[in-house]
């Protein structure tokens, strides 16, 4: 079994046994002592509680894994599913948003659009993505970029994770709720097919801005939701002590959204999350958009883009 870097309190039990077989290794080297019948139980003792503890996490443990500092974000994965990719830059109108990336990519021959949000994987790359928070200028650029590989019949990929849009007052000026709310009406009647992906964080509208789809897919250990439990918990009950009752109430795991039949499907990670292997994450991920952009083109555009608007139409809808 693969060894299991532990990051958090709940991977506790999985670090003490690791301990536990690191000593019994050294006592047997130390005394030249047969140990491998305590070894074989310790690790099958270790692989059950292994799978027992990542088969059964909490909204907020979920949370927590998709904030691994490890884990794989969009230039990662665009590294590793994409044969090639050009970067585009600026939405024409004010600036380059460095918190979104977009350009155009080929996946086993074919020319797609890219488009995701990137956190950065240490401080200075965090303030120079201002942490994946995207200004109106990152989804007036992600619209431009949507657009264009309408005008070239090609299909948009899009990477979701972030903490949300940013909630600055420049940002607002600039007009945020609006360059949202017309990316999702440009989105919705996209001429090319699009497939969405929540690979990390997935809040508030500033996922939303690129999460409209003909397939949306949610990492296994991943989070969407109109608030962060955070926020949520500060809301509710004036302080963030209460953010592990606010995960479990705002239902953001992707089972959860799956059950309610707000996504298409649920991409299983690796054993411990995407940060313990990439590259059979990626590998995985590269094998769903594959099989969809073989399926989602022998669609009729009119057809494609009439079970997309009803797909999401369908959402939320009560009958008494």
């Amino acid at each position: 079994m693969q060894q299991i870097k532990t990051s958090f309190d709940f991977e506790k039990p999985i670090a003490d046994l690791v301990q536990q077989i690191e000593k019994v290794k050294q006592v047997a080297e130390k005394t030249k002592v047969d140990m491998s019948a305590t070894l074989d139980e310790l690790d099958g003792k270790l692989d059950e509680t292994t799978n027992n503890l990542y088969k059964n996490l909490t909204g907020w443990n979920k949370v927590q894994m998709s904030r691994h500092p490890d884990r794989p974000q969009t230039l990662d994965y665009i590294n590793m599913i994409c044969d090639d990719f050009i970067e585009m830059h600026g939405d024409r109108t004010v600036k380059d948003d460095k918190a979104i990336i977009g350009g155009f990519a080929s996946i086993n021959g074919q020319t797609v659009m890219v488009i995701g949000h990137q956190k950065g994987k240490n401080t200075k790359e965090r303030q120079y993505r201002n942490f994946g928070m995207a200004n109106p200028e990152g989804y007036r650029k992600a619209l431009r970029l949507m657009r264009l590989a309408e005008k070239f019949n090609k299909p948009v990929i899009t990477f979701i994770d972030t903490m949300g849009a940013y909630p600055g007052l420049e940002a607002e000026e600039r007009g945020q709720g609006e360059a949202i709310a017309r990316n999702l009406l440009e989105m919705a009647v996209l001429r090319v097919p699009i497939i969405c992906i929540v690979v990390g964080e997935g809040a508030s509208g500033g996922a939303l801005g690129i999460g409209i789809g003909d397939k949306v897919y949610m990492l296994e250990h991943t989070w969407y939701s109109v608030i962060s439990p955070e926020s949520c918990s500060s809301i509710l009950w004036r302080s963030w002590d209460f953010k592990e009752k606010a995960a479990e109430c705002l239902k953001l795991t992707s089972d959860d959204m799956f059950n309610n039949k707000l996504i298409d499907g649920i991409i299983p990670e690796p054993l411990g999350g995407a940060h313990q292997d990439p590259e059979l994450m990626g590998k995985t991920l590269k094998e769903y958009i594959v099989k969809d952009l073989a399926a989602l083109g022998k669609l009729k555009t009119d057809k494609m883009i009439e079970q997309r608007i009803e797909k999401f139409c369908e959402m939320g809808v009560v009958n008494e």
